[in-house]
């Protein structure tokens, strides 16, 4: 691994008091899961979701987010809240306002959660508690079958104030892309006219999810394109520079179309689901790769968090 991957793995004493917990999102079953980082423990905790898709949890105010796509012609994706264990659960983002919300991020400095809606051919954000959506990128406008424009993972560095996301394209066509712009619209643009927006990547079989080490400014995404490059989790610094050859790196194969990811980079691991009905877990170089669970139906995302031990 080189040095620019590198983790430190946090101390033991610091974390003997929290356990961590997996939240994984069944699309085929309308229902999200919640488990060990082993699998074990499994149960469900929402049932009759509206083919749910991205997930988020705030550990601290005791939430879990998601996003239900919902059928793309019908134009009728949401996004709702919940207590970490499913109860109290709350429509935040009603139909109509988003059109297929795909991936979600929770900036909970900020107190924004961000998600790129696919047909809907945008970046959006809003308040935790679903009011002020905003529109940050929109990439088209009437073609909601042109898959170059649709946006479907999402991710924020709040150190450079950036938003990166993906536009998948068309399924293995290899014009998937990774892009960045600032988390705000420059004065005087718009979310359609704004210039700050940067190709961090192209030519990608189609991209999907995607999660940021902080620590380490490394950013993860996995691909659910055809091999040899897709059916993949890669990785790149997003500190290098274009010009000076910015790489990435594939760091897990034999996905079954990937799509969730998520970090444990304290734990040196991370987790990820696929299509094909399988959970993931493996070291962030990619190594040590098992599966957790298998044939439950579609998975699409998932997230790790680490919670106070009485909670879990």
């Amino acid at each position: 691994m080189t040095e620019a991957f590198a983790t430190k793995p946090k101390p033991e004493s610091s974390r003997k008091d929290v356990a961590g917990r997996l939240f994984v999102l069944e699309l085929s079953g309308g229902r999200i899961h919640s488990m060990r980082p082993d699998g074990s423990s499994r149960k469900v905790i929402v049932a009759d979701c509206h083919l749910p898709d991205g997930i988020a949890v705030d550990v601290e105010a005791g939430h879990i987010y998601w996003t239900n796509m919902g059928v793309p012609n019908l134009d009728d994706g949401s996004i709702e809240r919940a207590d970490l264990d499913g109860s109290n659960r709350k429509v935040i983002v009603p139909q109509g306002v988003t059109f297929t919300p795909k991936q979600l991020h929770l900036e909970k400095r900020s107190g924004k959660l961000y998600w790129s809606d696919r047909e809907g051919m945008r970046v959006m954000r809003a308040n935790l508690d679903g009011t002020d959506v905003e529109t940050l990128v929109k990439t088209g406008d009437g073609n909601r079958g042109d898959a170059t424009k649709w946006c479907v993972g999402i991710t924020v560095d709040p150190k450079r104030r950036q938003i990166y996301w993906t536009q998948k394209g068309p399924d293995n066509a290899g014009l998937g892309r990774i892009l960045r712009a600032g988390i705000d619209i420059p004065e005087g643009e718009d979310a359609v006219s704004r210039t700050d927006i940067e190709v961090w990547f192209d030519g990608l079989p189609e991209p999907i999810d995607l999660e940021l080490d902080l620590a380490s400014r490394v950013l993860y995404w996995t691909d659910r394109g055809n091999p040899p490059l897709g059916n993949s989790v890669n990785r790149a610094s997003i500190d290098a520079p274009a010009r000076n050859g910015r790489a990435s790196e594939l760091v897990v194969r034999d996905l079954m179309e990937g799509i969730g990811v998520a970090l444990d980079v304290p734990g040196n691991r991370m987790f990820v689901t696929d299509l094909g009905g399988s959970l993931y877990s493996a070291a962030l170089d990619g190594s040590e790769k098992r599966v957790l669970l298998s044939a439950q139906g579609n998975l699409t995302g998932v997230a790790y968090a680490e919670i106070p031990s009485q909670e879990n």
